[in-house]
């Protein structure tokens, strides 16, 4: 009697549930372990918690292939963060979502939206080595 096999491969590249957890953060108030993570990483995301242009900026990252390391920041933490941001920054505001880029602001979801539009976010990530292909 024969009979029939069958092979199925799972392959899980991104796991969207790990994929999108956010990371730890300690602040001290002088804006080192924000600049670490942001320095540590190719492309962070960082919003607030639940922000739904967060989550479209990471699922345009992600369609792309780039797994961002995403950062959420909480309502308490929220003021502190913001301050640490802008000092890395140099800038007197950050809008959040903010995505940072090869370790400097690039900017939030309209820009990132507009250079993907453009054709121009696929070089900028393969640049700082986020994006292989």
């Amino acid at each position: 009697m024969q009979g029939t096999y069958s092979c199925v491969r799972t392959y899980n590249m991104i796991p969207a549930a790990e994929s999108l957890r956010p990371l730890p953060l300690k602040t001290h108030g002088n804006g080192e372990s924000v600049r670490t993570v942001v320095e540590e990483n190719a492309v962070i995301v960082i919003g607030r918690r639940g922000c739904c242009m967060c989550l479209v900026v990471k699922r345009l990252l992600h369609g792309l292939g780039v797994n961002p390391a995403v950062l959420e920041i909480d309502e308490e933490r929220e003021e502190e963060v913001m301050s640490e941001l802008e000092k890395i920054s140099g800038r007197e505001t950050v809008e959040l979502p903010a995505v940072y880029i090869g370790g400097r602001l690039f900017g939030g979801l309209d820009r990132v939206m507009g250079t993907h539009i453009s054709g121009e976010l696929v070089p900028i990530l393969k640049e700082v080595g986020a994006l292989w292909l």
